[in-house]
């Protein structure tokens, strides 16, 4: 009796020791660089698209003189291998955007005349011979992508001005319909005009020369809710974002993003290129625009949040241009009593603001500073467009990870530059990637709720294989565990600045 006590006491012991050894630890997310490919040179990889039925990369390419997608065979992303391009000098001016969804590729190409109407070629993946669809939208179609059911594809068509700013096309969206023949829908802002003076006055901007409601408007990058019925779109230049009801086909609001006070604690920011000092953050009199460039989605319960890379952007044409260093205007006297001390070169001198507003009495001098960006990434509420929570310490987390990547000489204009953003489940975690166009790296965060957001990671593309790092990172993509070819989440980063692909591997 005594043995057989024994024996089962011993069993008892092994299977708690067994339990202990195999109970999972903490779950991890770190990524790492497996593999970096260049393409060409400036413009040749700005956006990236996959497609896990082919395991193909398409790759948009401008360099040197081409217009095509480059076709990379991502069935081993530790060993890329290039295809046959897709040549599109024959449709337009050049290739803007790529997206896939369910064996289907769609690019946005823009018209010979940038100014005149772009299109919408669509593809299938499996034979990309001749397209499938060759569709007329808006001038300049900028962004292209896919409602994740795969029923539309919405494009975000920015209609910027020539350069002497004597055609101003419309700014417009389109919505296709690749369940309807590719039926397309291009949506105007001409309805909004009797809104301009409220949207206005909550910090949106309507500003180009003799442009009406509707030219003035720039669509820039879009985003589409899990459930496929909502879109959202940013008006980077306008600094807001328009919500669209695609089952209805219908912009249904305008989302002015409002104004970052920089006098307000914890909204400090370093506005000069001359103090000697890298992070420099201060308070200052400014009000600064947002004006977001990529745009993503995510939920939480039933509730949709949207979040913004504010990277900032001006008009800059030979007919119209909208910056000037602080230290080249006329301060009014009352509003900047320091005025003399804040135009000095160490201090606010050198910080590029918009001349489109801040004259509040038409007097000739400047009552308000306007900043160009915000420096932050921002997570709003999708339904009515109001702030969760704007990320101010994207600059200070660079500098504490890495301050050598911190351009102290960005400062006077824009900093950092977070220009994409990407969202992607890895082990059970939601994790958001920007990325910092002026400072070469991507910011990796984990996101908890609706706004709990934690630092994990820098990525610089240099620490991995040794490669060159990236230059203007522009175009990021993720590929979930489901998709990639490793079965393991994968994340690419495209380079329009060297024309370099770098793939990481969590």
């Amino acid at each position: 009796m005594k043995k057989i006590y024994l024996v089962f006491a011993i069993a008892i012991f092994a299977a708690s020791c067994r339990e202990r050894i195999s109970a999972p630890g903490p779950v991890r997310v770190s990524f790492e660089e497996i593999s970096s490919l260049k393409i060409g040179g400036e413009a040749a990889a700005e956006i990236t698209a996959f497609d896990p039925m082919t395991n193909k990369l398409f790759v948009v390419n401008n360099s040197d003189g081409l217009s095509q997608i480059d076709v990379i065979d991502f069935s081993d992303p530790e060993n890329m291998m290039t295809l046959s391009p897709i040549i599109i000098s024959g449709f337009g001016g050049g290739v803007n955007s790529v997206a896939v969804k369910n064996g289907m590729l769609a690019a946005a190409i823009e018209g010979f005349e940038k100014t005149d109407p772009g299109k919408i070629i669509v593809y299938n993946t499996s034979d990309l011979s001749t397209p499938i669809a060759n569709l007329m939208v808006g001038a300049l179609p900028d962004m292209v992508t896919f409602s994740p059911d795969g029923k539309y594809i919405v494009s975000a068509n920015e209609g910027e001005p020539n350069d002497d700013y004597a055609i101003d096309p419309e700014g417009t969206i389109s919505i296709i319909d690749t369940q309807m023949d590719f039926q397309v829908t291009t949506l105007g802002f001409e309805s909004f005009e009797s809104q301009k003076a409220s949207l206005v006055a909550n910090g949106f901007r309507i500003f180009g020369p003799n442009a009406s409601f509707a030219q003035d408007i720039e669509p820039e990058y879009v985003a589409i809710d899990p459930s496929s019925d909502f879109a959202w779109v940013t008006l980077q230049e306008n600094n807001g974002i328009a919500r669209v009801d695609l089952n209805a086909k219908m912009i249904t609001d305008i989302f002015p993003m409002g104004l970052k006070d920089h006098l307000v604690s914890g909204n400090e920011i370093d506005v000069s290129d001359r103090d000697g000092i890298a992070g420099n953050f201060q308070n200052w009199p400014i009000l600064a625009y947002y004006m977001p460039d990529a745009i993503e989605t995510f939920m939480v319960g039933k509730t949709n949040f949207l979040i913004t890379a504010n990277e900032g952007d001006t008009r800059d044409y030979d007919g119209y241009g909208e910056e000037s260093r602080v230290k080249d205007l006329d301060l009014d006297p009352v509003a900047f009593p320091d005025a003399e001390l804040l135009q000095e070169d160490e201090y606010m001198g050198r910080y590029t603001v918009t001349t489109s507003a801040g004259d509040t009495d038409g007097d000739g001098d400047f009552d308000v500073l306007y900043g160009i960006g915000g420096r932050s990434f921002t997570i709003w509420n999708g339904r009515n467009g109001e702030m969760v929570r704007d990320y101010v310490n994207l600059e200070r987390d660079l500098i504490s990870a890495n301050s050598s990547l911190y351009d102290d000489g960005r400062s006077d204009n824009k900093g950092v530059e977070p220009e994409g953003v990407e969202v992607g489940e890895v082990l059970g975690k939601t994790i958001v990637f920007v990325g910092l166009e002026r400072s070469d790296a991507i910011m990796v965060y984990e996101l908890n709720g609706a706004s709990g957001l934690k630092f994990l990671q820098l990525l610089d593309g240099k620490s991995g294989l040794g490669s060159e790092g990236h230059d203007a990172p522009e175009g990021l993509l993720f590929i979930s565990a489901e998709d990639s070819p490793t079965e393991r989440a994968i994340f690419i980063v495209s380079s329009e600045g060297d024309g370099r692909i770098t793939v990481y591997q969590n």
